[in-house]
């Protein structure tokens, strides 16, 4: 089988990463019990995640100039993403501020740093997007650059596949060029007013979508198809952090091999699973052999 081609368009941040028996509210302190400093950011997750299961991956992305720009660049590289288009921008990095509870929920704060000037995509990196098989884009890097990327993948016969996280307005342009959706329930919500239980409101704007529920599982959509449930994998959760990124690349990688849909969503559920038993975003990706193990054992 020929490896699966995947460019990722998308933000590079450095997680720092607390962990408490419970979230702090509003106005309230709480101690914690352990702190680490990993790579993370939608993007470089998806790219390393592309790689772990199976695909080669080639990441467009911006990091600043600042030592937390080093440490990325130095991390994604040795993960085996291909870093040579990676931008350098004067002044800081993102950074995500990560809270985990003890039941393995979080809340995550950004500031995008270089990530918002990653504008203008270039000739050379646009020529990158259309040599893959599948281009993975999110939305924590200008939605221009996004549509951009979508518009030259297009152009070239290039699947894409848009996870419209975080919650922002998606240009229609960058929609109609889109092949699958992959958002959970608040971000369905944005898009068309709908959850869970209307699924197939995805439709009107996108071909194909997975409606992601955690540990309810997916919901995968296609026009003049029925709706097609896929169950979780049930493990142990000790982070969710980085389990949709996880899902996406190992969706994206699956549906490059030629997998059908609804197994590539199996597929994909298996990987989310195998990430969510370790804490920490880059370094809790699932290695093919992880997502394969899952994905064979009865639901």
């Amino acid at each position: 089988m020929q490896q699966t081609r995947i460019a990722v368009v998308g933000s590079a941040n450095m997680d720092l990463v607390g962990t408490a028996a419970a979230l702090p509210r509003p106005g309230e302190t709480v101690l914690g019990d352990d702190f680490v400093m990993l790579p993370g950011g939608k993007g470089a997750n998806q790219a390393v995640a592309a790689v772990r299961a199976g695909a080669s991956c080639v990441f467009l992305g911006a990091i600043g100039s600042d030592a937390f720009g080093v440490t990325l660049r130095a991390r994604i590289t040795a993960a085996g993403v291909d870093t040579g288009h990676l931008r350098v921008v004067y002044g800081s990095s993102g950074v995500a501020l990560v809270m985990v509870g003890g039941a393995g929920e979080h809340a995550i704060l950004v500031t995008p740093g270089a990530n918002e000037a990653f504008t203008g995509p270039t000739e050379d990196e646009l020529a990158a997007v259309r040599e893959a098989d599948v281009l993975v884009a999110q939305l924590e890097v200008p939605v221009e650059t996004v549509t951009a990327a979508a518009l030259a993948a297009r152009s070239a016969g290039t699947r894409v596949v848009l996870n419209a996280a975080p919650v922002r307005p998606v240009p229609a342009e960058l929609l109609a060029a889109t092949d699958l959706l992959v958002v959970n329930e608040t971000e369905a919500r944005a898009l068309t007013g709908r959850g869970r239980d209307e699924p197939e409101a995805l439709l009107a704007v996108v071909p194909r979508a997975v409606l992601t529920l955690g540990g309810d599982g997916a919901w995968y959509v296609e026009r003049d198809r029925p709706a097609v449930h896929v169950p979780a994998v049930k493990v142990d959760v000790v982070d969710s952090t980085a389990a949709g990124d996880a899902f996406t690349a190992a969706l994206a990688v699956a549906w490059g091999e030629g997998r059908e849909l609804v197994e590539a969503v199996h597929w994909a559920a298996a990987a989310g699973a195998a990430c969510v038993r370790k804490l920490g975003a880059s370094v809790a990706l699932p290695r093919r052999v992880e997502i394969d193990e899952l994905f064979s054992r009865p639901v």
